[in-house]
């Protein structure tokens, strides 16, 4: 499974229909997300994204923490957010 990266230009609803599909598919969604643009896009895409599977049935957590990321040789500080049926 892939790791969904949210850019702070990225579509919310684009975002949250990745994170839709990803959970139905396999049971959990990693978003990474560097920036608080970034962060702010990846949050709203969530939001939509739970009101998407709530019309399927599905009840979702997140759970969010820091992972370093390797740019180009540089270590980044991002923002992971873990989705999971509850």
């Amino acid at each position: 499974m892939d790791v969904i990266k949210v850019k702070a230009n990225s579509r919310t609803a684009a975002v949250a229909g990745a994170i839709a599909g990803v959970i139905r598919e396999h049971k959990r969604a990693e978003v990474q997300a560097i920036g608080a643009g970034a962060v702010n896009q990846a949050i709203k895409a969530l939001v939509l994204a739970k009101g998407y599977l709530a019309e399927d049935g599905i009840s979702v957590v997140c759970v969010p923490e820091f992972v370093d990321v390797d740019i180009d040789g540089k270590v980044r500080t991002a923002i992971k957010l873990i989705v999971e049926p509850r």
